[in-house]
């Protein structure tokens, strides 16, 4: 046997490497098992998340404890950091309850009626915290007792179309001390939104005014907010006033001593040409940017309005159909039937534009307050910016100059 071939392998041979084999795999599978179970125990050796603990609420009251001298008109609010607001009240001495309501997300109560004046009031409010604690704060304070309260007028009624040229004028019925406060509580809003400022003609009046024309279609609101207002001084506002108003279509008149004619344009686009008279030599009308006033039918032309008696050389007193004030020194455009012949061809007036009956009283038809009524080559005088409305005598940089 053993002539035929080699030699035989020991059985023992096989055993030991199907030995080694197990002992090779089983070191690679315990290789395998230790590095999974060494991640597992660094993971359940971290540190849990910390978890921040719940903040009780934090109440602030918008007026102090024991305030006073305190401003009615303000609203007086309670908010709260951390939680909800679940009460709140504004109550006076007597038991007079303000009215006020709450945000949606219970973040902050406001009152929406103004205080009286030198008047006790407690506000108080309780809100609930993340950490589920109740928390109440309360201040007892005394509204401010007026030396001297004003009153305010706005030019413009309420529902008016007005012209492209309309300034909005606050006339108040008394010395203003802090015009930065005034300036505050009256609140223009206009859709869409036009570029205006503040601009005072002494301490009782103050007039805004747009960068440029009104775009015609122009919705404005104005609210005089003065109620409860301290306006410098020991001042108060009296109550408020508040109106809305449209600019209409854009009228232009321009009226010209050369020609002696007044071109109408409505949108830009001329539409009437009449004849016209303006002032005489010794009485020219002002050259300048005059705006619409008032209207009137059956008005008397009184020279002694603007310092003329009547009975002197140059004084009169008549009464026209139709007159339209373009100023505070007396010029309107009115019809003048007795100039007639005059109108076209030379200037007669004592300063006013004379037009005759019938054009007279289309021009007033078509126009209204604001309109800007532009008077060119009539003379050497040039109109005042503080002359009635004529607000765009003044340039833009020096309109803004006046402001608080």
């Amino acid at each position: 046997m053993g002539s035929r071939g080699g030699a035989v392998p020991h059985p023992g041979g096989r055993l030991l490497l199907v030995l080694l084999a197990s002992l090779v795999g089983g070191a690679l599978l315990v290789g395998c098992t230790s590095t999974a179970s060494g991640g597992q125990a660094a993971r359940e050796s971290a540190p849990p998340p910390t978890t921040e603990a719940p903040k009780p609420a934090e109440l602030t009251l918008s007026v102090a404890q024991d305030a006073t001298d305190v401003e009615p008109g303000q609203p007086f609010t309670a908010d709260v950091a951390n939680g909800t607001i679940t009460e709140a009240s504004l109550i006076g001495a007597d038991d007079t309850v303000v009215a006020g309501g709450m945000r949606p997300d219970g973040s902050g109560w406001k009152s929406t009626e103004p205080l009286g004046y030198g008047k006790t009031y407690t506000l108080t409010a309780t809100a609930t915290g993340e950490d589920g604690e109740a928390v109440t704060a309360t201040s007892t304070f005394t509204t401010a007792t007026p030396s001297r309260q004003v009153s305010v007028w706005i030019n413009a009624q309420d529902g008016e179309e007005v012209g492209v040229g309309m300034p909005l004028i606050f006339t108040f019925s008394g010395s203003i001390a802090d015009r930065a406060a005034a300036e505050k509580a009256l609140r223009i809003t206009t859709e869409p939104e036009v570029e205006g400022a503040f601009h005072w003609f002494g301490d009782e009046q103050v007039i805004w005014r747009p960068k440029e024309y009104w775009p015609s279609g122009t919705k404005i609101s104005i609210d005089a907010e003065i109620y409860g207002k301290h306006l410098g001084e020991g001042t108060y506002g009296l109550e408020d006033n508040a109106v809305d108003i449209t600019v209409g279509d854009k009228l232009i008149a321009v009226a010209d001593g050369g020609t002696h004619q007044m071109r109408v344009l409505v949108n830009d686009e001329e539409v009437k040409t009449m004849p016209l008279s303006m002032g005489k030599p010794s009485s020219s009308t002002p050259n300048g940017h005059y705006t619409v006033m008032s209207e009137h039918v059956g008005y008397t032309m009184d020279s002694s309005t603007y310092g003329v008696p009547v009975d002197s050389g140059d004084g009169y007193e008549t009464w026209v159909q139709y007159a339209v004030r373009l100023s505070n020194s007396g010029i309107f455009y009115h019809s003048a039937p007795w100039s007639v012949g005059n109108q076209g061809h030379s200037n007669v007036s004592h300063g006013c534009i004379n037009l005759s009956t019938e054009n007279a009283a289309w021009l007033m038809e078509t126009s209204k307050r604001g309109d800007i009524v532009t008077v060119q080559n009539a003379g050497e005088q040039t109109l005042e910016p503080t002359d009635g409305w004529s607000v765009w005598q003044m340039s833009w940089d020096d309109w803004r100059s006046g402001g608080a």
